[in-house]
């Protein structure tokens, strides 16, 4: 059972519209959809809402401490209500997905998102759940830091938003605690697969994998 759905992204309007604050803009659709405006709570560090849906209580959270202090928030909020590592889902930007896909996963390592490592360090644990929406890699791991603080291309930005309608069908079956059926939903594909971005002449081969990407992305320091 989720009870804390959490978006990642940097505040301002510098970054509103860039790959790394694809968190952000499923936590935004969240609220529509659940009719919970979200307003400034300076005692969690972020953009919060409270509500009720489908008989189950929820919160909503956006940290405003900028990606690499986003634990910070998240604890805030998760130990003054007793919500638990595991009832946590964050939404995030993930490289080593394409647009117009997303995977669902309880725990596991950062990546170098720096988002979740500090979530990992602030809550002490990685027994959270990720919503980890496909962005894509730039093809180059020198272009990483560039490429989560751009807007994406049309083609990428409408395979990313239908992936978050996709994954908002799942938010039933997310507060119930049926992962296995939000599982089915989040990751089925129904549109089609952008071509990522065609390499640089002379980029080395091991460069062009994402798992080899350590999404070092932050543009505030610690």
């Amino acid at each position: 059972m989720i009870r804390l759905f959490v978006g990642l992204g940097n505040p301002g309007p510098d970054y509103e519209q860039t790959r790394h604050n694809t968190g952000f803009w499923w936590i935004d659709a969240l609220a529509r959809l659940v009719n919970a405006p979200l307003v400034m709570n300076k005692s969690y560090y972020g953009l919060t809402a409270r509500t009720v849906h489908n008989g189950k209580n929820m919160w909503l959270l956006e940290p405003q401490t900028f990606m690499n202090l986003s634990g910070k928030s998240v604890a805030a909020l998760a130990n003054f209500f007793k919500i638990s590592p595991q009832e946590i889902l964050v939404a995030h930007d993930e490289l080593d997905i394409l647009p117009g896909e997303a995977k669902l996963r309880l725990g596991g390592g950062h990546a170098g998102h720096n988002g979740l490592r500090d979530i990992h360090a602030q809550l002490g644990s990685d027994q959270y759940w990720r919503l980890r929406l496909g962005i894509g890699h730039p093809g180059n791991k020198a272009e990483v830091i560039h490429w989560v603080l751009k807007k994406p291309s049309l083609d990428h930005r409408i395979a990313i938003d239908q992936t978050i309608d996709r994954a908002l069908k799942a938010l039933p079956m997310l507060l119930d605690g049926d992962v296995e059926q939000a599982t089915r939903i989040i990751h089925t594909s129904k549109s089609p697969r952008p071509k990522p971005p065609r390499p640089s002449p002379g980029t080395p081969a091991e460069a062009l994998h994402p798992a080899a990407s350590g999404q070092e992305t932050d543009n505030k320091p610690n």
